[in-house]
């Protein structure tokens, strides 16, 4: 549906203000409105909004390695009938305000007509509702907070999310945790986690599964860090001070360096049974000077799971790329990549949002990161299955995590859809 106002119908006042732009009537850029690509233009220009500065700013570099990688092959591949990709990258900060801003400057002023948003969880809330203003095909790559996409208040058509989703960690983990609390007479549970929505989400839903397989977990305290906290000095103590016999954590990137790191000086880790939603990442997890051996975690990334020949390809051509190994966000943004290529390729080119978002809707990619057989964006969340979920423990020597263990994604799927009834989204 054309809006129009005063007469004019907003498609032809923007055709109007493009041809003035070009004129020079009205400088280079136009603010307040999408950018209108020429039909068929030689290049496709995506834009991705990431975190590129800060503590954090691996989520984003390792991000953008990945899309750079995928698009490097695509070009020199032939592209499309062509036609090439060129990816605008801007830094967000960490911001979500920034991460809206940078993200309509992409659209509107840089001519991206399809965006991969990099950002972690809190900014990813914020491009989203900029995606439902300006419906460009969007790819969420890194945020992992459930309700971005499981509840129906914020779906936005033309978004999308290629990321894991902390529900189905949960289910995952709390399988494994509770059969090693089972095991063990793990009772006395605590949790140190970030104080965001991702932070939040992610440990009442790992809490929620662990006690559900095993109801005499007791969780005895919780503490939040801030986001970006540099000093858990605090937080450790109040830990050792509880002395719990397990304790869960959703710390992650530079964060959950820091955290292993002042925990090593307290021998925070000599008594506890530990479990991280964010450790099993390859840069993490050789940042840390002394890797306590034993740490439980979920899957983030390795080169060798699933184990075959185009996993271990994608992470050579990673390593040799970026000179550093694959992260979480690596793997998720490059299967992103996957899903716009194909929709390139289905569309003929065609760059409409809704066009992009119908070819995505449900498709099925085969892909290295597959656990069985292929990655689906299903059609009714926009939100991927089929991909790594699994646990592991740590060891000291490359690949850093093994012996993963996981749940099949029909029992993953079957718990999924308990929970989003328990939540009103089904």
């Amino acid at each position: 549906m054309i809006k129009t106002k005063r007469g004019v119908s907003r498609r032809n006042f923007l055709k109007g203000a493009a041809g003035a732009a070009a004129a020079g009537a009205v400088g280079t850029t136009i603010t307040g409105f999408p950018h209108i690509a020429g039909a068929q233009a030689k290049t496709i220009r995506i834009g991705m909004p990431t975190i590129l500065s800060g503590r954090v700013a691996i989520l984003g570099t390792s991000s953008r390695s990945a899309v750079q990688l995928a698009v490097q092959q695509f070009n020199e591949a032939g592209g499309l009938n062509g036609r090439t990709i060129e990816v605008i990258y801007r830094d967000s900060k960490g911001r979500p305000d920034e991460a809206a801003k940078v993200t309509r400057d992409l659209i509107n002023n840089d001519g991206c007509e399809i965006i991969i948003d990099g950002e972690a969880s809190s900014g990813s809330f914020a491009v989203q509702e900029v995606i439902r203003e300006l419906p460009v095909l969007c790819l969420h790559t890194c945020s992992e907070s459930s309700t971005l996409t499981a509840d129906p208040k914020l779906h936005v058509k033309t978004a999308f999310r290629s990321a894991r989703q902390g529900v189905h960690d949960a289910v995952a983990g709390g399988r494994y945790a509770s059969e090693l609390s089972k095991q063990k007479g793990l009772k006395r549970w605590m949790t140190c986690s970030p104080d965001y929505a991702y932070g939040r989400d992610n440990t009442a839903e790992f809490l929620e599964y662990a006690k559900k397989f095993d109801p005499s977990i007791e969780v005895l305290d919780q503490v939040w860090p801030k986001l970006f906290q540099p000093d858990y000095t605090e937080n450790i103590t109040k830990i050792l001070q509880v002395q719990p016999q397990a304790m869960y954590s959703a710390l992650w990137g530079g964060d959950l360096v820091a955290f292993i790191e002042q925990g090593n000086l307290y021998g925070l880790f000599n008594n506890i049974t530990y479990f991280s939603g964010g450790l099993g990442d390859p840069p993490v997890l050789t940042a840390i000077k002394q890797l306590p051996v034993g740490l439980h975690t979920v899957y983030r990334y390795n080169e060798l799971y699933p184990n075959n020949p185009e996993n271990a390809a994608f992470a050579a051509g990673y390593k040799k790329l970026a000179n550093q190994e694959p992260t979480n966000w690596s793997w998720q943004n490059y299967l992103a990549t996957s899903f716009i290529f194909e929709a390139l390729k289905r569309t003929n080119g065609n760059t409409e949002g809704a066009a992009l978002a119908a070819e995505v809707k449900g498709m099925e990619i085969a892909s290295p990161f597959a656990v069985e057989g292929k990655i689906t964006m299903r059609d009714s969340d926009h939100t991927i299955i089929g991909y790594p979920a699994a646990w592991g423990v740590t060891v000291p020597k490359f690949p850093y995590v093994e012996n993963f263990q996981s749940v099949p994604w029909s029992e993953i799927l079957e718990l999924e859809a308990e929970w989003k009834k328990s939540k009103g989204y089904a």
